[in-house]
This record gives structure tokens, sequence and C-alpha cells, in this order.
């Protein structure tokens, strides 16, 4: 890659706290993920401003509403509308064949580093990839979320024009990505006017994926979180 498609402004360490916070808050909102949030803000101290208020502004919500609202909102959120979808192949691929061959080469990736995933979970998942960058390998993990710029570009979007509290989590992620290059600003632009394909088709070896909002929680081999700079 080169220089222009790497520079972000922030340091290795403060682009581990980002993609860890975001991977803890974006998760389905149970007593867990609220266990999590004074990591969190803790962490966010060592952001540059504009960074770390976008993870403030998200904790406040997280911390001042009853967590049978917040359920309810991230189903509504996330469950029910196309252009708020946090598996990053389904803007490209839809539920067609194609997305099949595009979880396959996430797991690949995974694979290609040791990493194996669990079954029951998809690949692709925001969540996933955004704690394979900060655990596993920041270069791939960071890749794979440029190749489907498009699709998490769209998901911001579309979170803004919501109001949605979970689209300061969505700025903070593309806060450490490049600025959208000409051809990516188009490639939102038909995102946003046609959507992803609509055939209909299983996506067979891959399982429902556990992040699905009520499923039962499955074992992950991700290594546990560590904010470098915030615990000894």
């Amino acid at each position: 890659m080169s220089g222009r498609r790497t520079r972000s402004g922030l340091s290795p360490d403060q682009l581990t706290v980002v993609w860890q916070s975001v991977s803890l808050l974006l998760d389905y909102p149970d007593e867990e993920v609220l266990v999590h949030a004074a990591l969190v803000r803790t962490a966010a101290a060592t952001l540059p401003p504009g960074v770390g208020d976008s993870l403030r502004e998200f904790l406040t919500h997280l911390e001042s509403t009853p967590l049978p609202e917040l359920q309810a909102d991230y189903v509504e959120t996330f469950d029910n509308r196309r252009r708020c979808n946090l598996f990053l192949t389904y803007f490209a691929h839809g539920d067609t064949r194609k997305r099949g061959m595009a979880l396959l080469r996430f797991k690949q990736t995974y694979l290609g580093t040791g990493f194996e995933l669990d079954d029951a979970e998809l690949p692709d998942h925001l969540c996933v990839v955004l704690e394979f960058a900060a655990t596993i390998d920041r270069d791939l993990g960071r890749q794979l979320m440029l190749d489907h710029r498009a699709g998490l570009e769209l998901l911001r979007l579309s979170l803004r024009d919501m109001h949605s509290p979970w689209a300061s989590l969505i700025d903070a992620v593309t806060a450490t990505l490049p600025p959208l290059r000409g051809e990516e600003r188009d490639a939102v632009r038909r995102l946003a006017a046609e959507g992803p394909p609509e055939e209909e088709v299983g996506l067979a070896p891959f399982a429902s994926p556990q992040f699905s909002p009520g499923a039962a929680s499955g074992p992950t081999l991700l290594p546990m979180p560590s904010f470098p700079g915030v615990l000894a």
C-alpha cells in the first residue's frame, strides 16, 4: 500500500485502542458491554480529541440509557435495516453466491495468521474485523476495512441520517482510515442508490452469526483486549 493509503495520524497503539473500543461497544448491548464502558472511557483519554470525543459521545448514551431500550434500538437499527448491516460483505454482495466467496477470503486471511474463527461466527462482522485488526494483524485487518470501504461509509452515513447513537462509533473507525478517494465516493453513491444485491441463497459452509441479538454466545479465539498505555 502507498503512504497515502496507510496514513491516519494515529499511532499504532492509538489505532489499537480505537479498534478494540469500537469492537466492544458495537456488540449487542448486554451487561458485559456495560462493564467495559469504564475501561473504554479511560482508553479514550489517550486519543486525539476528535476520535476520543466520538467514543465518549457513545459512552454517554450507553451509560444513561436503560439496557432494554439499548437492546431494542440495536435490533431495530442493525437487524431491520439493510443499509445498517454490520456484515461488511453484505454491502457488495447481499445474500448472493458471490458473498460466500467473499466470506471465504476473510476466513483465509485469518487462517493465514494462525487465527481460526469459531464456525458459528461470520468472519466479516465488523466487530470481528476490528478485534482482528487490533489484536492479531493491524495491516491485514485494516486492509479488510479498506477493501470494503464503500459499505463501511454507507453504514456510517445511514446511521448519521437516522441520528443513531451508534453513528459516532463508525465515525471513530473511519477516522482511522484515509479520506475517501474518487472511485470510493462513486462506489458509495452507487451503493446508496441501488442497495446491496438481493438474490437469496444459502451461505454454506458458513453458519448463522453468533453476533445476532439474542443468539447464544459461542467461544471466540480472539485475544482479550489489552488497551496499550491504559492497563499495566
